[in-house]
């Protein structure tokens, strides 16, 4: 039974021209036709600026077309006495938890869309205990979203719609800002809600991994429908799917780059993968490690002792949010944090920089303790970059070139200097000539960051900070901010890069910290930490997809390497390893 119909559906975004004050239109959405049958589970892809978030808020009526209509169980986003039923059949979970969160404490927000239903008093509890338990958010039920982790935030987000139960969810990059533990959960509420509630679900996404079990995979390119099949048959197209800046699966990767083998895998899953290997089956003694020399860095430029953090101390909200945490990062590495959603990375980075004040322990920079009364706050802040997790919200000057160059406007320096260092900054982040005079607000996702990211390299930090950088960024988008911190990094600057995402991390980093409910509970050598697998899975967080495959492989009774990160290192140990 068809639930909803998209007929040739276009829509033109209006953009204010500042320099040449007119209204310029672009089209956004292009004469799009889908049926969505009730009950599927739905998955979306597509580059950022492809017109996914558009074509979701047009599904619940968010958004009216330019022509075209949404039909949902025969009721037309055309017909303005329609629009309130639509959007009570078809709940919306945005990209970020803040712009739709408005309550004060965890069960008022999550009360707040079914208190509109008009429902009775115990039918709203029931619903309110269902969701909270089903994003893991029951023991937060009356914390302050103030206090609350940005994953914590999207969880809330999810358990607000989830309260309604509407018959159709549209999921707008819902798990960008999770750690993994908290993406399976999620994940697995969508589909339980799909499975056993028969919710129509669909998921935009950047995460391959996420499609797997989806009934149905569209993929968008400049506002139009370019492929529309099954999961398994969409990433056949992998020549395509390149030129549409999108990734595909690492088991698809692994799979097609075997040219030895002919593996045919029924999903797209590192498990599957994993089976059909061992039905060819391994050579043991052809089995190897490979020892690569590492970068040695000594001298420390951070150091962290006894700290620890409780915020609003000696009230009734306190909250310890970091015990005793010792560690050092050095001068020129790249430093990884991860940690579930909550475990006190945020706040860590933010004492990283000064922003808050440990209540306990000493943190050291270049050999000073900043917390001596005579280091100046402002100094550490400009030794000490800090690239928050939405940086869009760093931005706010009416032009490019203005907003980078506000941090050495206010350091004091020549207008020379202060040009200067603004060019060189939006050199190293990609950012040309053309882009001085743009609004930074019209610019895409990663356009923004970059400008984010260049705002800071204009103080010209010894430590650039970037918390959850590549959430949110299609798969090229992510690769060119990663290029550009790596180049940085050559250039002598000491990153520290927090992330949930494992094979970010891995790829990236030198060294690896680990927290677990505000506490520091591994630390070292990336390859040795990822080694801990039962340690990091209890903590909330996971492996890297290649190094789940090879210790799949080795519960089998092989002896693979378990810290191998990249496709082409598994490719090349594996075409030596099979039979």
């Amino acid at each position: 039974m068809k639930f909803l119909q998209i007929k040739n559906l276009s829509f033109y975004y209006s953009v204010h021209d500042e320099q040449t004050e007119e209204v310029k239109k672009y089209k956004a959405l292009d004469d799009i036709s889908l049926e969505i049958e009730e009950g599927s589970f739905v998955c979306i892809l597509g580059h950022n600026g492809c017109g996914k978030s558009t074509l979701a808020k047009h599904l619940n009526a968010t958004l009216l077309s330019s022509s075209g209509e949404v039909i949902v169980e025969g009721l037309s986003s055309n017909n303005p006495s329609d629009i309130w039923e639509i959007r009570k059949r078809v709940g919306m979970v945005f990209q970020n938890p803040d712009n739709q969160l408005v309550a004060t404490i965890v069960e008022d927000d999550v009360a707040f869309g079914v208190e509109n239903l008009g429902l009775d008093r115990q039918t709203m509890l029931d619903r309110i205990d269902f969701a909270l338990d089903a994003v893991d958010m029951q023991q937060f039920r009356y914390s302050n979203l103030a206090y609350l982790s940005g994953g914590q935030k999207q969880r809330v987000a999810i358990a607000g719609i989830l309260a309604m139960q509407p018959k159709c969810i549209v999921l707008d990059e819902p798990t960008a800002m999770l750690d993994p533990k908290g993406r399976k959960e999620i994940l697995e509420t969508i589909k339980y809600l799909n499975k056993e509630k028969k919710i129509t679900i669909i998921l935009i996404t950047h995460h391959m991994e996420e499609v797997v079990d989806s009934d149905r995979l569209i993929v968008m390119e400049k506002g139009k429908v370019v492929l529309d099949d099954k999961p398994v048959n969409v990433f056949k197209n992998v020549d395509l799917l390149k030129e549409l800046k999108l990734d595909i699966p690492e088991a698809i990767k692994i799979a097609n780059g075997l040219k030895s083998k002919n593996i045919n895998l029924d999903s797209l899953s590192i498990e599957d993968l994993a089976n059909k290997l061992l039905d060819i089956g391994f050579n043991k003694d052809k089995i190897y490690i490979e020892h690569k020399e590492k970068q040695v860095y000594n001298e420390h430029i951070i150091e962290l002792k006894n700290i620890g953090h409780i915020y609003s101390k000696d009230t009734i909200f306190e909250k310890r949010a970091l015990k005793d945490i010792n560690l050092d990062i050095k001068n020129g590495e790249f430093f990884g944090i991860i940690g579930h959603t909550g475990s006190g990375k945020s706040t860590l980075i933010q004492i990283l920089n000064a922003l808050i004040k440990a209540n306990e322990g000493e943190l050291y920079i270049n050999r000073e303790n900043i917390y001596n009364k005579n280091i100046s706050l402002k100094s550490i802040r400009q030794k000490v970059g800090v690239v928050f997790q939405y940086p869009e919200y760093q931005l706010f000057e009416e032009s490019v070139f203005k907003d980078v160059a506000f941090a050495p406007t206010n350091m004091g320096l020549s207008k020379e200097e202060i040009e200067k260092r603004t060019i060189e900054a939006l050199d190293i982040v990609g950012l040309d000539s053309s882009y001085y005079n743009k609004s930074p607000f019209e610019l895409s996702g990663g356009e923004k960051r970059r400008v984010a990211v260049a705002g800071i390299l204009a103080m010209k930090p010894d430590v650039l900070v970037f918390d959850e950088l590549a959430s949110g960024l299609d798969p090229i988008g992510r690769d060119e901010i990663f290029s550009k911190i790596k180049n940085m990094q050559q250039m002598g600057i000491t990153i520290v890069f927090v992330s949930h995402s494992m094979d970010d991390v891995a790829f990236l980093c030198d060294r690896v910290a680990v927290l677990n409910k505000g506490e520091l509970i591994l630390k070292g050598d990336t390859k040795e930490v990822f080694k801990n697998v039962e340690i990091l899975i209890k903590a909330g967080l996971d492996i890297p997809k290649c190094s789940k495959l090879f210790y799949i492989l080795n519960k089998k009774g092989y002896n693979f390497d378990e810290a191998v990160f990249t496709t082409e290192e598994a490719i090349k140990i594996l075409e030596k390893a099979l039979i």
